[in-house]
């Protein structure tokens, strides 16, 4: 076993999901648990300048050793998505996988015809998780890449290089990850973001995003009295949510092409919540995209009392 990937087992294995519904930063303490081990372990290799602020970014200054070389960076991320369970994360790896059918436990299993990821990594020793949590892949093999190239810089002096600048931030996920780094230190004239899929991709562009947090507001009334006065706020929020355009459904779009994504929905009869993530690469379809939810809302808000649309 590899040196990185002793790295990448051993950071998986620490529960670092970020929060949305929380306005800490970070959002969750439990992001520095990897961030001080960060800390520690480039403290072992040497680099005693690196350090852990309070809003959880761990900053690294790999000084240059030869003239005439640009101050580049390099940035990943602690947090792991709020998605799905971040723990326990229990690591497989498969060596020289053949394209076969991986069973990941009794209930889900994956294939190259319905993950056709899969395809490009046969004959590669792969890892995986157990089914029943996230692996953390995102953004953790980014943090073991970058991990292990400032352990490669300071065993081997001769590779001549300019300054160089590590970032780990929290809570990319919930996208907040740049809310609160620090220019001041970072003074790299070109950065990298190390996170993406495919081994050996380079991604030199960006899309443009937004959440969208969309409140409902009905009220409870007892159902057996509830006739032309309950408004069921679970019902305002499937209403909401059908008249936004299908055609940006996430699961309908592709490339460049935008997207309204609800990631999650929590209702009652008299208060309900659904977030969206939005994006597009296109700036005027991205604001289009905004606009229409503003509409919605206006419109709901303005036929609610006559129950007009809830006629229809």
């Amino acid at each position: 076993m590899t040196r990185l990937t002793e790295r990448f087992l051993r950071y998986v294995k620490i529960d670092t999901q970020s929060d949305p519904y929380v306005s800490t930063t970070p959002s969750t303490e439990k992001q520095k648990d990897l961030s001080r081990l960060l800390v520690n372990e480039l403290f072992i290799m040497g680099y005693t300048d690196a350090f852990l602020d309070d809003l959880g970014y761990t900053y690294l200054k790999i000084p240059k050793n030869a003239e005439g070389f640009t101050p580049i960076g390099f940035v990943s991320h602690v947090d792991t998505s709020f998605d799905s369970p971040g723990a326990p994360v229990n690591p497989r790896i498969i060596q020289n996988y053949q394209g076969d059918t991986i069973e990941l436990n009794t209930q889900i299993s994956m294939h190259p015809n319905q993950f056709p990821s899969l395809k490009h990594v046969i004959g590669e020793d792969i890892i995986v998780t157990d089914g029943h949590t996230l692996l953390g892949a995102d953004d953790k093999c980014g943090v073991a890449e970058m991990m292990e190239l400032a352990e490669r810089l300071i065993e081997n002096p001769e590779i001549k290089h300019g300054d160089i600048y590590l970032c780990f931030t929290p809570d990319e996920e919930i996208g907040r990850g740049a809310d609160h780094f620090n220019y001041d230190f970072f003074k790299a004239s070109y950065a990298y973001t190390m996170d993406g899929s495919r081994v050996g991709e380079i991604e030199y562009e960006n899309f443009n995003a937004a959440h969208a947090w969309v409140t409902f507001t009905g009220k409870s009334i007892h159902p057996g009295a509830s006739k032309n006065k309950m408004v069921n706020a679970s019902h305002i929020a499937f209403e909401f949510h059908q008249l936004l355009p299908k055609a940006l459904d996430p699961s309908l779009t592709e490339g460049y092409e935008g997207f309204n994504h609800l990631t999650d929905i929590k209702s009652t009869v008299d208060h309900g919540q659904s977030i969206y993530i939005i994006r597009n690469h296109e700036m005027s379809l991205f604001e289009k995209q905004k606009d229409t939810f503003e509409m919605i809302k206006n419109f709901l808000n303005e036929n609610m009392d006559t129950k007009q649309f809830h006629s229809l």
